[in-house]
């Protein structure tokens, strides 16, 4: 007969090593919540505590490193201010983090059991504006022309998950940055609102189609905390090339993503990592249309709003 497992070992070797830290620590400042905490409110709170304490147990944390961390969320208030609004520093350390595209996941990923998946979802960003026009299908989001921007014949089909049927009135809103790698607002010497911006409304075969750019990669700005943290890990600010779309209908789940260049040199290191397989295309050749020199037709799934998918 084989001896026990832990033959040989004293029961001193097995007990676990007592803490040098208060065990009881963590446990009293959860307890400090009071009875009329919301139920979601204290689940996402305690855990949040409990990972809080365990992490800077794990690494002992010092104070001169507590306090850097406290001075790196200062400036990040710094930056956004009432006259800058534009640059959210902290809406970007999430970003580079991946917590965003975490975030997103959990709040959008669908497994079909039709064989067939919905368009992935990516993160907004925080470039989309509620006030893009409405545009007629065959116009265009060009309102300043980029001399170095190649202009592209975008079109598809928009369609349903589980029958397969295209989907008529549906939305399709679309910005990106300029070729210069700028969007509207980051840009007013060049450019007028809504710039690059446009929604159109899918047709009665759920087709929609329009003039844009073959989108730039551009960097995240070099002159605050989040490329300072960059830095610090050894990475790059650059995100790929990317055309931002959200595709919405009111029987629908809506589907907000991000579309980017097959030959793009960032793909596999996006800094804010929300590139997914099948967000990744093919831009063509186009001959025959004289308002532009290649095209990218993309045809968009969108699951019933009902529709629930596989279970795990």
């Amino acid at each position: 007969m084989a001896p026990p497992e832990n033959a040989g070992v004293s029961n001193a070797a097995q007990a676990p090593q007592p803490s040098r830290y208060d065990p009881k620590f963590t446990q009293h400042v959860l307890d400090t919540m009071g009875p009329n905490v919301e139920p979601r409110n204290r689940q996402v709170l305690s855990a949040f505590i409990r990972h809080l304490h365990d992490f800077s147990r794990e690494v002992e944390l010092t104070i001169d490193e507590w306090m850097a961390g406290v001075q790196f969320v200062n400036e990040l208030g710094r930056i956004y201010t009432e006259s800058n609004k534009t640059r959210n520093e902290a809406h970007r350390i999430s970003d580079i983090l991946g917590l965003e595209t975490l975030v997103d996941e959990i709040a959008h990923k669908i497994i079909s059991d039709t064989g067939v998946d919905p368009t992935s979802s990516a993160i907004l960003g925080p470039f989309w504006s509620p006030h893009a026009p409405f545009r007629e299908n065959g116009g265009t989001i060009i309102q300043n022309p980029n001399p170095t921007g190649r202009v592209c014949l975008m079109h598809g089909i928009i369609s349903d998950l589980v029958t397969g049927k295209p989907i008529p009135n549906a939305v399709f809103d679309i910005w990106q940055a300029s070729s210069n790698g700028k969007y509207d607002f980051q840009d007013p010497e060049n450019q007028t609102p809504n710039n690059l911006r446009g929604k159109f409304r899918a047709d009665e075969n759920g087709k929609y189609w329009f003039y844009c750019y073959h989108p730039t990669a551009y960097s995240l700005p070099r002159d605050g905390p989040s490329h300072q943290l960059l830095q610090m890990m050894d990475r790059h600010p650059m995100r790929p090339a990317h055309i931002h779309i959200m595709v919405t209908h009111p029987d629908y789940k809506g589907c907000t993503t991000q579309l980017y260049p097959k030959d793009d040199p960032w793909l596999s290191t996006d800094t804010v990592f929300a590139v997914k397989d099948d967000l990744v295309v093919d831009f063509k050749p186009l001959e025959g249309d004289d308002k532009a020199e290649i095209e990218l037709d993309y045809n968009v799934i969108l699951a019933p709003k009902d529709y629930k998918g596989k279970a795990f």
